[in-house]
């Protein structure tokens, strides 16, 4: 499993976690398209973008392998703003490679790209 060095470990000042320590004993969490609706918590909010904010800094748009990146966090956002950069794709890998949509990134999340265009 690859550890992103540098990546923020959660978000600051809460529990919602970025990252996972170690690998799992067995198949990996699978990662899944979470609907987000409207009506969700604006602590959540704040950690998808908080989310997105440190996955545009690390990668930008270049294809990243999913390594300790918590799966829970990425199935908030997988399928609309990170996508799969290969085909297959395997959900259970900590080798499976993603990219940001940044088109669908910036339409969600544009408070990320606008301190990120200076």
């Amino acid at each position: 499993m690859e550890k992103h060095r540098g990546f923020p470990g959660r978000l600051p000042g809460t529990d919602y976690q970025f990252l996972i320590r170690r690998p799992a004993k067995g198949t990996p969490t699978k990662i899944i398209q979470r609907e987000r609706y409207a009506d969700r918590r604006p602590a959540d909010r704040r950690a998808d973008e908080g989310f997105m904010a440190a996955l545009w800094a690390q990668f930008g748009d270049e294809p990243f392998v999913r390594g300790n990146l918590d799966a829970g966090r990425l199935s908030w956002l997988f399928g609309r703003e990170v996508i799969a950069a290969e085909d297959p794709f395997d959900p259970e890998s900590y080798d499976a490679l993603m990219k940001i949509d940044e088109a669908r990134a910036r339409a969600s999340f544009p408070k990320v790209f606008e301190e990120a265009d200076w």
